[in-house]
């Protein structure tokens, strides 16, 4: 990204606290407060509605979507699919998190017919639900990213095979596309970039694909059908700024390694990291 590019990226966060957008999501109950209190940190209002009788006039009223097949349910899925066919029809942006495809035929089948039926703006999940969505070969590791499908500075040749799968995918679909792991790639099908932000702990902490997937959501309200970030930026912008509050958060817990501590940590940062430390520290490349 160029200076003006990152400019426009970096005062997402402004932005959000200023249009205070409400952003419906539809999420795993093991992680949904966490969610509410990400999105209320950083500026937008959380809307957790999953009942199918209700789901598409709250998305109606929503500036943009976020569905996770996380902890799925058959009540779940149904909403999900209303929520993000209403999302088309209304011109709103959503984003879905693919978590499982690579383990349960029931989540692959529910991500395809909603990439096929509601065409999000943002297709996420780790390198091996990516790498099984977009038909390519990968690891078995239940929800997790298996150690062969890892994209890692360590693991020669990992980031390009990767951005590779990204790119094809977000061409094929139309959707940006995020890989997420301990190098995160994002691809609008012609760019790839990287961002290599977070904390290993961030992986000892349930709920924060999840977190990132309602943060990325918030973002997308601001995203050029907005009249602010392009889908790609927005993409960037949160999955940077998740990364650089894990970092920090790292930093602040009182002994090393408090999970508990670290957790709550971690939603202080999104509320209180401003614009100029997230310029400072941002790692965004273009590959």
């Amino acid at each position: 990204m160029n200076t003006k590019l990152l400019d426009m990226c970096f005062s997402a966060g402004e932005q959000l606290r200023k249009q205070n957008p409400l952003i419906h999501c539809i999420t795993s109950p093991i992680a949904v407060n966490d969610c509410a209190n990400a999105v209320l940190a950083i500026g937008a209002r959380p809307i957790m509605a999953e009942h199918p009788k209700e789901a598409a006039g709250i998305t109606a009223i929503s500036q943009a979507l976020g569905v996770s097949l996380a902890n799925i349910t058959d009540a779940r899925a149904e909403s999900i699919m209303i929520s993000g066919r209403q999302a088309l029809e209304k011109g709103l942006p959503s984003v879905i998190d693919v978590v499982g495809v690579n383990c349960s035929e029931f989540r692959m089948e529910l991500a395809n017919q909603f990439i096929r039926d509601c065409r999000p703006a943002v297709i996420k999940g780790n390198a091996s639900e990516i790498r099984a969505i977009a038909g390519a070969a990968y690891g078995e590791a239940g929800i997790d990213t298996a150690v062969s499908d890892r994209v890692t500075r360590d693991n020669p040749g990992s980031v390009e095979a990767a951005a590779e799968v990204v790119r094809s995918f977000s061409k094929e679909t139309g959707a940006v596309v995020l890989a997420s792991g301990i190098i995160d790639l994002v691809s609008d099908g012609t760019q790839v970039w990287m961002i290599e932000n977070g904390s290993p702990l961030m992986a000892r902490v349930t709920g924060t694909g999840c977190i990132l997937n309602c943060l990325i959501a918030s973002c997308l309200a601001l995203s050029s059908a907005r009249g602010h970030l392009t889908v790609s930026q927005a993409v960037c912008y949160a999955v940077a700024l998740l990364g650089i509050a894990g970092e920090i958060a790292e930093q602040w817990v009182p002994r090393k390694g408090a999970l508990g501590s670290y957790h709550i940590a971690m939603i202080d940062a999104l509320s209180l990291t401003g614009t100029e430390e997230i310029r400072e520290k941002a790692k965004i490349s273009l590959l």
